[in-house]
């Protein structure tokens, strides 16, 4: 199962677009869960939020996604009002750089420290969604349309997290991941500096 999964996760990341800034759609709520799904920042992102929530284990794996998202939904707001966010982009590969590296070290963080880690980036991922929301777009479709991305992409990691640890080779492949993900990260953050 997890061959299949690892598969068709990686055939997947092969043909998505490195970013989800550009064709906007119709603007509602698929052209909004279109956004984190199909770009490759962030579904590397929020991927990397749901394995480290079932690293961190117990309440973390709830709570982790849910900080996630409840801080996307205010940088979103900040994006859709138009508030400045300086170094957005930057923000945004500076996430998968250092939530791979957290993979890498596989430490136990404490819960309201990796609530308020990947919080901060959420702000940065929510703004890049509001700000790109087409300009025909309902904005209330089109929001639930990018929690509900969110949300699938954090289930997703956290069910890879879960398969992950059923492996006797479980460190290794996290930290595998991690640090794949760590160079990607790095590699965006380099194209957007």
């Amino acid at each position: 199962m997890l061959r299949i999964l690892s598969s068709l996760l990686l055939f997947a990341l092969m043909t998505l677009p490195a970013h989800a800034h550009g064709n906007a759609g119709d603007g509602g709520f698929i052209t909004g869960f279109n956004h984190p799904v199909l770009g490759f920042d962030h579904l590397l992102a929020m991927l990397s939020v749901g394995i480290l929530s079932t690293q961190l284990g117990g309440k973390a794996i709830w709570r982790v996604p849910a900080a996630f998202v409840l801080f996307m939904a205010f940088g979103g707001m900040l994006g859709i009002l138009s508030v400045s966010v300086p170094f957005v982009e930057a923000g945004i590969a500076l996430s998968v750089l250092l939530l791979g590296l957290a993979l890498v070290f596989d430490r136990a963080l404490p819960q309201l420290l990796a609530m308020l880690f990947v919080g901060f980036f959420a702000i940065f991922h929510g703004h890049a969604h509001g700000t790109e929301m087409p300009s025909i777009a309902n904005p209330i479709f089109y929001a639930l349309g990018f929690l509900a991305g969110t949300i699938v992409i954090h289930l997703g990691g956290v069910v890879l997290g879960f398969g992950l640890q059923k492996l006797s080779a479980k460190r290794r492949m996290v930290r595998a991941s991690g640090v794949g993900i760590a160079a990607i990260g790095g590699y965006l953050l380099m194209s957007v500096l």
